[in-house]
C-alpha cells in the first residue's frame, strides 16, 4: 500500500464497506460555444452563460467530481478506490489502472459549433502528455432543427492530400457533415476527426483524458480572454485517421425493459434501457462497475445497499459488488448503462 490523502468524509466511514450507488456533484464547464439548455433542459445550478459541459463523472485531475451525498459525500473517485479497489471498479478495471478512474462522463451543449478537431490514440497520447488516449461516443439527446454533426472525410486522404486543403484554407470542403436526431448514437474511435455542430445536446462517454487538438475553429474570439483559440495543426497530423468510413451512426436496438448493447469497445461498454416499469438488473459481482445516465424520464434505482433518485440529466455509479439493480420508473426512463 501507498500513503494517498483521504478526504475526511472518507475516512471516518471506514469500517462501512458498503458502497451502493453514489452520486457525484457535477462540475460545470465554461465553453465558448456553450449555451442554456444544461440549466433549462437538464436543471443544471449554472450561475454564467455559456456554460458549455457538464462533467458527470471525473477522476481528471483538477477536475475531479465529488460524491454529492451519503456516507462518502465529498470523497472523489481515486481516493475510494485506493479505499475498495475491486469492490468498486472490478476485478479488471482495478487491475489494469490502479486507482484511475478509466471512464469520464458529460452532458454537453453546443448553442454553436465545437471546434473541428482529434484526439490522439492511447500510444501517441502517453507519449507526448503522459495520458490515455480519447475514445468516445455520443448520444444525442435533444436537437435543434439544423443541428448536424461533423464526422471523418467525405473522401480518403493522406497526410499530402489533408495538408495542402488545410494550406488553401479548403478543409471544410472535405469534412462530412450531416443532419442528426435525437436518439441516434455515434462511437468517436481515437484518430476520427469530428466537430459538433450548433443546436445539439448530447451525453457524452470517453475514455478520462483532456486531451484536444483542434483543426479548425472558424477564427472565433474567446469573449473571455479576447483571443483566438490555439490550434494544433502540427500535433494533430500524426493523430489523424484518414480512412473512409462508410457509416458513422451506431445502429442498436430499443427493446423495452431489457438492456440493449449499443457498443462493446476496449475502453467501455455501453447499453441502451427503456425502463416502461420495474426493472432488475442482474450482475457478476466484482465484474465492473455500472454507471447509469438518465436521459429521458426519472425514476428511483435500488441496490442492496441504498437508493438513489434519477432523472433526466442525472447519474449514478453502482460498485462492482453489487449483484442486484431494481430500477423504478416514474411513467418511464431511458437509460445509458455504461460498463468498463
Amino acid at each position: 500500500m501507498f500513503p494517498i490523502n483521504i478526504t475526511p468524509s472518507v475516512q471516518k466511514n471506514n469500517m462501512d464497506h458498503s458502497i451502493g450507488i453514489l452520486k457525484f456533484e457535477p462540475l460545470l464547464q465554461y465553453r465558448i460555444w456553450g449555451g442554456e439548455k444544461l440549466k433549462n433542459s437538464l436543471g443544471k445550478k449554472a450561475l454564467t452563460k455559456n456554460i458549455g459541459e457538464s462533467w458527470e463523472i471525473s477522476s481528471v485531475p483538477d477536475y475531479m467530481t465529488l460524491v454529492a451525498e451519503g456516507n462518502f459525500k465529498g470523497g472523489n473517485l481515486p481516493d475510494l478506490i485506493h479505499r475498495f479497489g475491486k469492490e468498486l471498479v472490478g476485478e479488471n478495471c482495478f487491475q489494469t489502472h490502479g486507482k484511475d478512474f478509466p471512464i469520464l462522463i458529460k452532458f454537453i451543449d453546443a448553442s454553436s459549433p465545437l471546434s473541428v478537431q482529434v484526439h490522439p490514440n492511447d500510444d501517441l497520447a502517453m507519449k507526448r502528455h503522459n495520458s490515455l488516449g480519447k475514445n468516445e461516443m455520443w448520444y444525442i439527446m435533444e436537437t435543434e432543427a439544423a443541428a448536424d454533426l461533423c464526422i471523418g472525410f467525405t473522401k480518403e486522404l493522406h497526410k499530402e492530400s489533408y495538408l495542402e486543403y488545410l494550406k488553401e484554407g479548403d478543409l471544410s470542403s472535405v469534412l462530412n457533415t450531416f443532419k442528426v436526431h435525437k436518439g441516434e448514437s455515434y462511437y468517436l474511435p481515437a484518430g476520427r476527426v469530428h466537430a459538433i455542430g450548433k443546436g445539439v445536446l448530447l451525453a457524452e462517454i470517453q475514455q478520462t483524458s483532456d486531451v484536444t487538438y483542434r483543426i479548425y475553429d472558424y477564427d472565433r474570439v474567446d469573449q473571455q480572454t479576447g483571443k483566438k483559440r490555439e490550434l494544433h495543426l502540427e500535433e494533430s497530423i500524426d493523430a489523424i485517421d484518414f480512412s473512409l468510413v462508410n457509416e458513422y451512426q451506431t445502429n442498436y436496438e430499443k427493446k423495452e425493459n431489457q438492456s440493449n448493447t449499443m457498443i462493446d469497445t476496449p475502453y467501455f461498454k455501453t447499453n441502451y434501457v427503456n425502463a416502461q416499469q420495474p426493472l432488475q438488473m442482474k450482475y457478476e459481482k466484482n465484474h465492473s462497475f455500472k454507471i447509469f445516465i438518465c436521459t429521458s424520464g426519472e425514476g428511483i434505482v435500488k441496490c442492496a445497499s441504498n437508493e438513489a433518485s434519477l432523472k433526466k440529466g442525472e447519474t449514478v455509479l453502482l460498485a462492482a459488488n453489487e449483484e442486484k439493480l431494481t430500477i423504478l420508473p416514474k411513467n418511464k426512463m431511458e437509460l445509458l448503462e455504461v460498463s468498463y
